[in-house]
C-alpha cells in the first residue's frame, strides 16, 4: 500500500459530537500531533538494516510518554502489552511499531537534538502567529516578554554520560555528574500560560572536556533565536547575575530590549552612583496606590544614564527601584531593582516593574510545572552515550509547548480543564480514558470528559466516536 494511504488511516477523523465548542484548525492538540509527527518523519535514517523501528515511531513514542505524563519508561512500556492502547497510541499519536524502552533508548541516543529537534518548536510558535493568538500576551512597546533562567534536569555521584558536566567536592574530591539547560519562555504578567521557545543546553560542548556555562549557553541562544526568529521584538527578563558588560552588549547586538534584576552586592558602584543622585535630588521619585488594592501603594525610584560599573562607565543603562507597601500594617511587603534599556519616566515605571516582577513565571510556570505536575522533569529517563538526556528533554518541552498552547488558545481543553477542577485530575482522566476505550484523537477525549459517553457494559472496549 502507498505511503500516503497508509497516512490518511493513521491519523483521526474528525469527532462525530455535535458541539458549540469548534476547534481551531492549526492550534488544537491532534493537528499539532500531526505537524510534530511530519518533521520526525524527515529525519535522515541512520541505519542500514534491521530498522523494526523507524525514527518517527521512536521518537514519537518518546513525545506520547511526555505528553500523557508517564512517570517512567517502564510505565510506557507497559502500553504496548495492552491492545487499547497500543491501538490509541497509532490512532492518537500515530505511531505505526512502538518500541520497547531499550529500543527507544537506542534509537533517541543517535539523534541530534540540535539540528533536528530544534527547528521543530518553530512549528506550533508560527501556527500561534499566523492565527493570532500570540498578539494577547504582547506586554510593551509591541514586545514580548521573555524570560531566561537556567535550571539543572540532571545529577547523580553515580552514573555519567561523556556529555555530562562534572562538579568536583573541594574537601572530598567526589565527582558529581549534570546536566543544566537554559530556558527560554515568553510569558506576561496577566497570563497564567507561557509559551516555550527551544531551550539551549547546558552540557559539555563536542571537542571540550570542560564544564559548560549559563552565560555561554546565552550567547548560542542569543544567535539561535534571531535565526529562528529574526524580527520578533521581544524583551530579555532575567535575574541578577545576567547584568554585566558582555551579555547586554550581546543583548544589544541582536536587538532586544531587557529588564535585568540587579543586587547592591554584585553591583556596588551603580548603587552608590544612585545613592549620591538621590542626596542630590536628581533621582525621581513618586508613589501610585494601587487601582486595585487601595490598601498597597507603589512606591518608585528611578534614575536613567546610569554607568553599570566603574570600568565601563561608557555602557549607561536606566536604573528602577521598587517598593510595594501595605498601609494596613505599614510595612513593606516587596521590594526590588531592575536595569532596563528603556527611557524610565512615571508613565512606565509600573509597567517595568510589573515586567520585572513576572520573571519568577520561568521558575513557577515553568520549571516548577514540569517538576511538579506530571512531566516528571528532572527523572532519569536515560542518559545515553550521546544525545538521549537531551532528546527526552527537548521532547518533553515539545509536549509542555503542545499543553500551553491548548491551555492558551483552546476552549475545548479550557473547558474540561475547568470541569475537572486541576491539571492533576484532568492527566488522569486522560490516560483512564486511554487506557480504558478506543478513541481516534485527543479531541475524543476531551468531548467525552467534558459532555460523557454513553457505554457498553465497562468490561467491553468501546469507540468513544460512537455513542449511540
Amino acid at each position: 500500500m502507498p505511503r500516503k494511504n497508509k497516512k490518511k488511516e493513521r491519523w483521526p477523523e474528525k469527532s462525530k459530537f455535535p458541539s458549540k465548542i469548534r476547534l481551531r484548525k492549526h492550534l488544537n492538540a491532534d493537528a499539532l500531533f500531526m505537524d510534530i509527527h511530519r518533521k520526525f518523519e524527515k529525519i535522515p535514517e541512520f541505519r542500514t538494516e534491521n530498522i523494526e523501528i523507524s525514527i518517527p515511531d521512536a521518537l514519537m513514542s518518546a513525545f506520547a510518554m511526555f505528553s500523557l505524563k508517564d512517570p517512567s519508561l517502564l510505565q510506557f512500556d507497559e502500553r504496548r502489552k495492552d491492545e487499547a492502547e497500543c491501538q490509541n497510541l497509532k490512532s492518537i499519536y500515530g505511531i505505526e511499531n512502538i518500541p520497547s524502552d531499550s529500543r527507544m533508548r537506542e534509537i533517541g541516543d543517535e539523534i541530534d537534538p540540535k539540528k533536528y529537534l530544534s527547528p521543530i518548536f518553530k512549528v506550533p510558535f508560527r501556527h500561534l502567529q499566523r492565527g493570532k493568538a500570540l498578539e494577547q500576551m504582547i506586554f510593551y512597546k509591541g514586545c514580548y516578554l521573555l524570560n531566561l533562567d537556567g535550571t539543572g534536569f540532571f545529577s547523580s555521584k553515580k552514573i555519567s554520560a561523556p556529555y555530562c558536566m562534572e562538579k568536583v567536592n573541594k574537601k572530598t574530591g567526589e565527582i558529581t555528574y549534570h546536566l543544566q539547560m537554559l530556558g527560554a519562555a515568553i510569558v506576561h504578567p496577566d497570563f497564567k500560560e507561557v509559551i516555550p521557545l527551544c531551550p539551549e543546553m547546558i552540557i559539555k560542548q563536542d571537542g571540550t572536556t570542560k564544564n559548560d556555562c549559563e552565560r555561554n549557553a546565552a550567547k548560542r541562544f542569543f544567535e539561535q533565536l534571531r535565526k529562528d526568529h529574526p524580527h520578533l521584538p521581544l524583551i530579555v527578563n532575567e535575574d541578577a547575575l545576567s547584568p554585566n558588560v558582555p551579555h547586554i552588549c550581546h543583548l544589544k547586538k541582536h536587538n532586544l530590549h531587557y529588564i535585568l534584576g540587579v543586587k547592591p552586592g554584585d553591583h556596588k558602584f551603580l548603587f552608590n552612583f544612585v545613592e549620591n543622585a538621590a542626596q542630590d535630588g536628581r533621582t525621581i521619585e513618586f508613589e501610585i496606590e494601587d487601582k486595585e488594592n487601595p490598601e498597597i501603594t507603589h512606591r518608585f525610584r528611578i534614575l536613567n544614564e546610569v554607568p553599570l560599573n566603574q570600568s565601563n562607565q561608557e555602557l549607561l543603562v536606566n536604573f528602577i527601584e521598587y517598593w510595594e507597601h501595605s498601609k494596613e500594617t505599614d510595612k513593606i511587603t516587596y521590594h526590588n531593582t531592575w536595569i532596563t534599556d528603556f527611557t524610565l519616566t512615571k508613565k512606565n515605571a509600573y509597567i517595568i516593574m510589573r515586567g520585572g516582577r513576572a520573571r519568577w513565571k520561568i521558575e513557577n510556570e515553568t520549571f516548577n510545572t514540569l517538576k511538579n505536575q506530571g512531566y516528571n522533569f528532572g527523572h532519569n529517563y536515560g542518559l545515553g552515550e550521546k544525545n538521549l538526556a537531551v532528546v527526552f528533554a527537548m521532547l518533553m518541552m515539545l509536549a509542555f509547548l503542545v499543553d500551553q498552547i491548548q491551555q492558551l488558545c483552546c476552549d475545548l481543553f479550557q473547558s474540561v480543564w475547568k470541569k475537572l477542577g486541576s491539571k492533576k485530575a484532568l492527566w488522569e482522566s486522560i490516560r483512564s480514558y486511554f487506557k480504558c476505550f478506543l478513541v481516534k484523537s485527543m479531541e475524543a477525549i476531551f468531548r467525552a470528559l467534558l459532555y460523557g459517553i454513553r457505554t457498553q457494559p465497562l468490561e467491553q472496549l468501546i469507540d468513544v466516536h460512537d455513542t449511540s
